[in-house]
């Protein structure tokens, strides 16, 4: 989460409803034991991040996926549930630059041990964990 954070401070797009929104995501997604893809109702999430819109809601959850913070992939069917799969942030330190920079991690599909380590300059690629 510190290193989630260190993100949000240098990311001037997320407002108090984005962070809620995915803080609201993590809660669900430590609950299930950091397992991807998460199935989840609009409702239950936003009752958890104190969303009262709709709009706000899905305006929120589509700039997350976006941004990449996370990969959003809607249902429109009640029964199902959107799916959303988090990602794991790291920090790292470039050394031609020198400086430091969160980036995603996406495990290998053959192995859970391993993980690939994706460039996050501008476009977080989609990290996805295997399903138990």
């Amino acid at each position: 989460m510190n290193k989630w954070f260190a993100k949000v401070q240098a990311d001037e797009r997320l407002y108090p409803s984005h962070i809620s929104l995915y803080l609201a995501l993590f809660q669900i997604w430590n609950s299930n034991r950091f397992r991807n893809p998460l199935s989840v109702a609009r409702s239950e999430l936003m009752k958890l991040s104190k969303i009262g819109s709709n709009n706000t809601y899905a305006k929120c959850l589509k700039e997350l996926d976006r941004w990449g913070y996370l990969e959003y992939i809607p249902s429109h069917d009640p029964i199902k549930g959107s799916k959303v799969y988090m990602f794991t942030f790291d920090t790292t330190t470039k050394t031609t630059t020198d400086t430091t920079t969160a980036t995603a991690l996406r495990p290998y599909i053959n192995s859970s041990k391993q993980s690939k380590q994706v460039n996050n300059d501008s476009n977080l690629k989609k990290n996805y964990d295997e399903p138990l």
